[in-house]
């Protein structure tokens, strides 16, 4: 199940309340997803009634609930996300069914409960990683509770490939149905990344109309998003090259889109400057980036840019990238005659060559390498170690209450405890709400259309179920109580037409087993599971400025095997982009967790509890002087002596080792302030606030 919506800000006389009481209030309002509720209501209401007619009733309600569990990955996006995001999940589901289903041909059940403990050890580790191995994770451990306790009848292989062709056939649907406005377009089939660049621009442009005011840091992070996503979209677009689109118009598409792409990340570098300035610009400057949008979107050229009077280092580096950005986009207007310096240009490789050179690159990477080793770090051993308790007790529970259909208590357990999914309490209140919500749904539905005859009626709720999914995403507790009514309208399809009141009281123990388990301890400790977030993005950070400020001697190329000068900017190149939007990265991941850790619950830690959300954000001004650092230095300013430069490094890694080794770990002795160099010295000055925010006395 996707993560929640951050909650909506609730009126000024609710502020006195406890986040933990108006969290599972919160509620995101956003447009209704059309395409998307049209693609859930023929995802796994058809397959249902493929399966009435055929007689194969049993195998259409696992490939309907491959189709449910898909539909609830099913996120804005362009359809190479789509194929990660929804894939990746699915495959990893069809392997839990496989498991499951084996464990319930081996005949053992109580051989259910260490089984269930370690897919859920290891499903509590991967969550940590990232969002998309999270929902495969979660997926895997779910659908093993359910092979292992759904007695339906069929090889444990056939289950699995029932399983992902219900994924599949969501996945067919989103390359089918497209919005209306991208149909009949030029260039519609790159008409996603287009728009997920476009956003980078709208984003911008926002970000500066902020500048100098209370909305700047908001801005800055909505800007930060629309890069990571522009920059996922991309790199699925290199390594996931469409059949058939090898040459021609569409490589000449991808290019053009890469290359502006290119142009935005160095415009909001540079703007990222301008917002650690905090002086505003003149309007014709800030609505520059309104007219890249729309170029981007038209595929044309953006006409005349405004740019500020260049009086202070970062406007002159943001005039140097609306300059750089401008010339790009009129190089790459389609239609537009190249010039002789242009034609001499070798061509380059095709779209599908380069994709298997990136594609292999970025599969052995040391990271992609070490996931599974990082998989015993101390914050992930922690989240796996309760996320396999919670599971595995369930399980013991549900076992001995049930003899069949017993796999709802474990399921509903592994949904409740995975932290990235919100804080606890707030899981529990809705899960518990959403579930009798569904119950009470169904169990009118089966009073009312129950004796009109068959099983078709089935088919309709399925329908108007699959439909709700896009919407139910905005709030956990409509979202159970959805999905709650099609697993419900599954189980009776294959004739367990008793499940509801169970199931009300399976959800109470599984809230019960998760509170307890989640309040253990040695296994809330927040300081291990925020600190550890925050970790990760001051290392990342440190990587950052290391590589622009230090080893500035003479370095290969990455594309050209040419060498870099001493003179040669560093934070601008494709290696200091891929540091920068990691930083970026793990800063949104540690503000996530930030935010669930204030909204949860007080426990056993309640005399160490720092103020996480004033560590976010210092560390989010850490990363922008950083970005700022970047940018002055590649606009000439001097660097900082080494022994100032090596100074910060050392601090932030000294401060990130204290954060991730947990509250009995003491807080490092931070060298002096640099007075030369403005950037590092906030990064200094940051630092001793994070420092004096997580001592505990």
């Amino acid at each position: 199940m996707s993560a929640p919506p951050s909650p909506r800000p609730l009126s000024s006389a609710s502020r006195s309340v406890p986040a933990w009481l108006t969290h599972p209030l919160g509620w995101r309002s956003a447009p209704i997803p059309w395409t998307a509720a049209l693609r859930g209501a023929l995802s796994a209401g058809p397959l249902l009634a493929l399966g009435l007619l055929t007689g194969h009733l049993s195998q259409a309600v696992l490939a309907g609930l491959g189709a449910m569990l898909a539909g609830v990955n099913d996120r804005p996006g362009t359809r190479r996300t789509g194929v990660v995001h929804i894939g990746l999940p699915a495959v990893g589901g069809a392997l839990g069914l496989l498991c499951g289903g084996l464990l319930a041909d081996a005949g053992s059940r109580w051989t259910a409960v260490p089984a269930l403990f370690v897919v859920g050890w290891l499903s509590g580790a991967l969550s940590v990683t990232g969002p998309v191995w999270s929902a495969a994770a979660m997926q895997c451990l779910v659908t093993a509770a359910i092979g292992a306790g759904m007695p339906i009848p069929g090889p444990a292989w056939l289950k699995a490939v029932c399983y992902l062709g219900g994924a599949a056939w969501l996945l067919l649907l989103r390359f089918l149905l497209r919005a209306p406005r991208h149909i009949g377009r030029r260039g519609a089939r790159r008409e996603g990344e287009r728009e997920a660049v476009a956003a980078v621009f709208d984003a911008l442009a926002d970000a500066l109309h902020a500048l100098g005011g209370p909305d700047a840091e908001p801005a800055r992070r909505r800007l930060i998003a629309a890069q990571h996503r522009a920059d996922e979209s991309l790199r699925l677009m290199r390594l996931l090259p469409f059949p058939g689109r090898r040459e021609g118009r569409g490589s000449a598409q991808a290019h053009r889109i890469t290359e502006r792409f290119a142009a935005a990340t160095a415009l909001s570098e540079a703007g990222i400057a301008l917002l650690w300035e905090g002086r505003p610009l003149p309007r014709q400057v800030v609505d520059a980036p309104r007219l890249l949008a729309a170029a981007v979107r038209t595929d044309s050229a953006p006409g005349a840019l405004a740019s500020p009077v260049s009086d202070t280092v970062q406007r002159g580096a943001f005039d140097r990238a609306l300059l750089a950005a401008a010339v790009t986009f009129d190089r790459t207007t389609p239609g537009r005659t190249p010039g002789p310096a242009e034609q001499a240009r070798p061509p380059r490789p095709s779209l599908n060559t380069r994709s298997a050179r990136r594609a292999l690159k970025e599969l052995t990477a040391p990271g992609s390498l070490r996931t599974l080793g990082r998989a015993f770090a101390p914050a992930r051993r922690e989240n796996a170690l309760r996320v396999a308790l919670c599971v595995a007790a369930s399980a013991a529970v549900a076992l001995s209450l049930h003899q069949t259909h017993w796999y709802w208590l474990p399921a509903t357990a592994a949904f409740l405890v995975k932290p990235d999914l919100g804080p606890l309490f707030s899981r529990v209140v809705n899960r518990v709400a959403g579930t009798a919500t569904g119950v009470l749904v169904f169990t009118v539905l089966t009073l009312a259309l129950a004796g009109l005859g068959g099983l078709w009626w089935l088919v309709a709720v399925v329908v108007a179920g699959g439909a709700l999914i896009p919407v139910a995403t905005r709030h956990f507790g409509f979202q159970t109580a959805v999905v709650t009514l099609l697993v419900l309208s599954f189980v009776y399809a294959v004739g367990d037409t008793e499940a509801t009141g169970a199931r009300l009281l399976d959800t109470a123990l599984a809230c019960g087993i998760v509170l307890l388990v989640g309040h253990l301890p040695r296994l809330t400790d927040p300081r291990v599971r925020v600190g550890h977030r925050f970790a990760v993005a001051l290392r990342r950070t440190e990587r950052y400025l290391r590589h622009v400020l230090d080893d500035r001697g003479t370095a290969p190329a990455a594309s050209t095997g040419a060498s870099v000068t001493a003179e040669a900017p560093r934070g601008g190149d494709a290696t200091g982009i891929a540091l920068r939007y990691a930083a970026y990265r793990a800063l949104s991941e540690a503000r996530a967790s930030a935010e669930t850790a204030a909204a949860e619950l007080p426990g056993p830690h309640r005399a160490h509890r720092h103020d996480w959300l004033a560590v976010m954000a210092r560390a989010e001004r850490i990363v922008d002087a950083a970005t700022v650092c970047a940018v002055r230095v590649e606009q000439g300013v001097p660097l900082p002596t080494p022994t100032e430069a090596r100074w910060v490094t050392s601090a932030l890694a000294a401060m990130a080792d204290a954060l991730e080794g947990g509250r009995d770990t003491p807080m490092p002795v931070l060298p002096p302030v640099p007075k030369d160099c403005r950037s590092l010295r906030d990064v200094m000055t940051e630092l001793h606030g994070i420092q004096s925010l997580t001592t505990v006395a």
